[in-house]
């Protein structure tokens, strides 16, 4: 078998041995969606960073309503961060943080940071595989999908990978997971663009070529010998190794932190020269059912260590780079397959959610709160959910348009359908939009009579494009859309008959092209 055949045939599931720093490493092989994230296509040298949130992570005790504080307490007494213990974010009296995040409340503070409210999509699934595997392959949850939305942009900008790869116009993986197997996030459509790197050697080991040596066994040469041919398979073992080479001096990162030691990684090889534009590291921790803060304490307990984890991490990644002159360059984001319920539970916990923040880092991010603190209405019962303001593709779609300068026909390919562009990356980078935060006070939708028992009527602004109106319930899911077309830029009253839904609370969702707004509605009897 040729080796170009071989490595067509069995690297996407080889083991290899390339260890950073204690964790585990997928190489993601050069393909068309990270070329657009590469100067294959475009001009640019971004890199983005992917930070996974294992477990479904609690968003109302990590971004907190202070605008609606007694809500907020009401709902989730036992757990409920104390008022005065809320971290104060520069410029907004709406809005604060866990006070673990010190550290993301200074990047905050000083324009480096962006929190995206109420992140999720329609039909909701409460399942983490399934809910994180709609994470991954940015699909309707309907619908099963076997390709991530990574891989499938990789696969748009190289559908001829992977022949010709590595060349002298790009030696470097295109993409790297570290600390887990190749995620859906990166499978393409005919093949996986991963290569899987999990022997658990260190990286200061690959660095210095220091092979574990092979137990004196019968099967000690076989061994030997499979070794060797997994380090001749591996064919960016080289360039990761040069690239981390290259980088004399960093600040220090937290210790006994898993996230920092992987974002450590990540800041050596960036700076090191490795043109990689997409990393994604990973923690776990975040199914928070019981035991979520401490009995006595609600600002310690598991939750809180998981999130200092985070902003400590983060926090250390963004002095990192600004030290060795390359945070211009990078940005990152967070992402959880679910947040948790409004009502916590008997078990000082709580259960499986809808919506969640989305957090955006990075010197070049539009600095701010984009969107409303989430509507926790009065006798909130335990199966109620936050509605969803945005759907997470919007923020897939606008770092490729805006960070990764990808056209039309890409996000259309890459992500199946068309989604909002949002003010995420600041004007000049490379498309960014105005920043709307600035309209966030104006009631875009609204009702009345409300509360109304099963006619009421919807009126909504829109500027010119496209528009769409959708009944969300409780538990997140979108129950009639009122309103899916291209309308000009006006005053709309339309009628919204309720027959056939039970009473409570719903919500009435508004987009029209950037712009959306979540309002509460409540059918009585």
């Amino acid at each position: 078998m040729k080796r170009r055949d071989f490595l067509r045939h069995t690297v996407p599931a080889a083991i290899l041995p390339a260890f950073v720093n204690g964790h585990t490493i997928t190489a993601l092989s050069p393909s068309p969606l990270l070329n657009a994230l590469t100067n294959f296509t475009t001009d640019t040298d971004h890199v983005l960073v992917i930070i996974q949130m294992n477990g479904g992570n609690d968003g109302l005790n990590m971004v907190i309503p202070k605008d609606n504080y007694s809500g907020y307490f009401n709902a989730r007494s036992n757990i409920a961060i104390p008022e005065s213990k809320i971290l104060a974010l520069q410029g907004n009296n709406k809005t604060g943080l866990h006070p673990a995040m010190t550290g993301i409340q200074e990047l905050y503070n000083s324009g480096k940071a962006a929190i995206i409210q109420s992140a999720g999509y329609p039909q909701p699934n409460l399942s983490h595989f399934r809910s994180t595997d709609i994470w991954m392959s940015g699909s309707d949850s309907e619908e099963v999908v076997d390709t991530g939305w990574v891989g499938r942009y990789l696969n748009y900008e190289f559908p001829n990978f992977p022949n010709g790869y590595p060349n002298a116009t790009m030696p470097d993986p295109l993409a790297i997971q570290i600390g887990a197997v190749s995620s859906l996030t990166f499978h393409g459509p005919s093949m996986g663009m991963s290569m899987s790197i999990t022997n658990p050697t260190s990286f200061y080991r690959i660095v210095d070529d220091v092979q574990d040596p092979a137990p004196p066994t019968r099967a000690g040469k076989e061994l030997t010998y499979v070794r060797e041919i997994a380090r001749q398979t591996e064919l960016f073992a080289n360039a990761v190794k040069k690239a981390a080479s290259n980088t004399a001096q960093q600040l220090p990162y937290p210790e006994n932190n898993g996230l920092a030691d992987q974002l450590k990684i990540v800041a050596r090889l960036v700076k090191g020269g490795l043109k990689t534009r997409v990393y994604m590291v990973s923690y776990n921790g975040f199914d928070t059912h019981s035991m979520q803060t401490d009995q006595a304490d609600p600002t310690i307990g598991k939750h809180a260590e998981l999130l200092k984890e985070l902003s400590d991490s983060v926090k250390a990644f963004q002095d990192d780079l600004a030290f060795m002159g390359i945070e211009d360059r990078v940005i990152s984001f967070t992402f959880s397959e679910f947040g948790r319920r409004i009502k916590s539970n008997f078990s000082i916990g709580t259960d499986h959610g809808v919506a969640a923040p989305m957090l955006v880092f990075g010197s070049k991010v539009q600095n701010g709160v984009l969107g409303k603190n989430p509507d926790i209405p009065a006798g909130i019962s335990v199966n109620d959910n936050i509605p969803h303001q945005y759907d997470y593709r919007s923020v897939y779609a606008s770092i490729l348009e805006q960070w990764f300068c990808a056209d039309t026909v890409a996000l259309q390919s890459v992500l199946l359908k068309n989604f909002q562009s949002l003010p995420l990356i600041q004007n000049g980078t490379c498309s960014g939009i105005d920043d709307l935060n600035k309209k966030a006070g104006v009631s875009l939708i609204s009702n009345y009579p409300n509360p109304f028992t099963t006619q009421t009527q919807v009126k909504y602004i829109t500027q010119a494009g496209h528009v769409l109106v959708q009944v969300i319930d409780c538990m997140g899911r979108v129950v009639k859309i009122l309103v899916d077309k291209v309308q000009d830029g006006n005053t709309y009253t339309i009628p919204f008959d309720s027959t056939g839904l039970a009473t409570g609370v719903y919500y009435l969702r508004l987009q029209n092209g950037p712009l959306q707004q979540v309002r509460p509605v409540l059918k009585v009897k």
